[in-house]
């Protein structure tokens, strides 16, 4: 069983990349099982933290800011979420899964926490199920914010994420793609990974 994640900003594409990967796996009759870390967090289950946010006029929430008890919850939700996804990575593969496709995987998850905390965080990286296949789509803030559908927590929230992935490319083996692009030329170099 394979794991493959694309990782990158918020409207940099991943979900869209991820859903055309999917379908084309499936069009070869592989068994592929989609994963969110932020819908799999038990921090989403249960709703334990409460981090300042930013409410739009579509009632969506933005994660902008978080205290130092906040930050905390999240970091011990992650080491619990590693957990959890240890054993759901080996109940698929029992079941014989062809694919995980992570939307959003734990390396979003660390460089969130960093945002939030204004530090590296070092620990977590080691405890987290190395991707067969990590991707990183480096998207220009600038671009994303061109988008119909961009994040509300605008550009100087990308720009600093966007430092954060941009440091941890060859800490996490990421292939780097450029998300500039359109989505099939995108989804094209993705494919030549396979």
């Amino acid at each position: 069983m394979k794991l493959i994640t694309i990782s990158g900003l918020d409207g940099s594409g991943k979900s869209t990349q991820i859903e055309m990967l999917k379908k084309h796996l499936e069009s070869q009759s592989k068994r592929v099982f989609y994963f969110h870390a932020g819908q799999f967090s038990i921090s989403k289950i249960y709703n334990i933290l409460r981090p300042h946010k930013i409410i739009t006029g579509k009632h969506h929430e933005s994660v902008v800011k978080a205290n130092v008890f906040q930050i905390y919850l999240r970091r011990f939700a992650l080491l619990i979420d590693l957990v959890r996804f240890k054993l759901l990575h080996n109940k698929l593969r029992n079941k014989n899964y062809d694919y995980i496709l992570s939307d959003r995987y734990f390396y979003d998850s660390v460089v969130n926490i960093e945002f939030l905390c204004r530090e590296r965080i070092y620990a977590f990286p080691t405890w987290i199920v190395n991707p067969d296949l990590a991707i990183y789509l480096q998207t220009d803030p600038e671009i994303i914010m061109q988008r119909e559908r961009k994040p509300d927590q605008g550009i100087d929230y990308l720009k600093k994420k966007k430092n954060i992935y941009d440091a941890k490319i060859l800490d996490w083996n990421m292939k780097l793609i450029n998300g500039n692009r359109g989505q099939e030329e995108i989804f094209k170099e993705i494919k030549s990974f396979l």
